[in-house]
């Protein structure tokens, strides 16, 4: 689902214009992203956690040519999900 699809089903669900849905979700974003990179865990209860974790430096191998590379320390966008997403994956909601 891209972003303009989600307005579009929020608008269907609540009548509220595109336009404001569209401002709404675009701040829900931002927020999110200048929450981790301020270090912050986003705890959305029943969705999941968001959360910026450090990823060691390593070495990897090229599947096509077999030879080895080398991977850099990174950060990365960690997400768990919450109860409500875990029995979605069961398929005990429906």
């Amino acid at each position: 689902m891209t972003k303009n699809e989600l307005v579009q089903r929020i608008h269907e669900q609540t009548g509220v214009e595109p336009a404001s849905i569209k401002r709404a979700v675009d701040a829900f974003m931002e927020g999110i992203k200048a929450a981790l990179l301020n270090g912050e865990t986003i705890e959305l209860r029943g969705f999941g956690t968001f959360e910026l974790k450090s990823r060691k430096a390593r070495t990897a191998k090229n599947p096509r040519t077999g030879e080895s590379v080398s991977v850099p320390a990174r950060k990365a966008v960690w997400f768990k999900p919450g109860q409500e997403l875990k029995k979605l994956k069961e398929g005990g909601v429906q």
